[in-house]
Order: structure tokens, then C-alpha cells, then sequence
């Protein structure tokens, strides 16, 4: 499991299932979009304070970002 990448996929998929771009949802969380791309691309590790940013801007529970398929 590359934690990295099934996270990078669930926020993409958590994202674009309620109809978010990604400065959308950055200006939602925060964050900057690069950032927001970086993490869903692969290039990014993030701390755990913005792994609970993401997880209360997607409205869901910060597991759910770490389950794999």
C-alpha cells in the first residue's frame, strides 16, 4: 500500500464527488491549490493537522482518506 497515493486518490475522488475544483476546494480549506494538486498527484506528504483540514472540508471522517479500494 503507498499510503501516499491511495490518500492523493480518495481526496480526488472525495473532491470531484461533490462537484469541487481544486481552488474551489482549496479556498474551502485553506489551502493553496498547488497544494491541493501536489497531494492528488503524488508529490506531497502532509501533516496530520491538514490531513483533518481536508477530511472537515470534505465533510467525512479522516479514515475514510486512507482507506484503499
Amino acid at each position: 500500500m503507498d499510503i501516499v497515493k491511495v490518500f492523493g486518490n480518495n481526496l480526488r475522488k472525495y473532491r470531484m464527488a461533490q462537484g469541487m475544483s481544486q481552488e474551489a476546494f482549496a479556498d474551502k480549506c485553506g489551502m493553496h491549490r498547488t497544494y491541493i494538486s501536489a497531494i492528488e498527484c503524488y508529490r506531497r506528504s502532509i501533516s496530520l493537522e491538514n490531513i483533518q483540514r481536508i477530511a472537515d472540508a470534505l465533510e467525512i471522517e479522516a479514515y475514510k482518506l486512507f482507506q484503499e479500494e
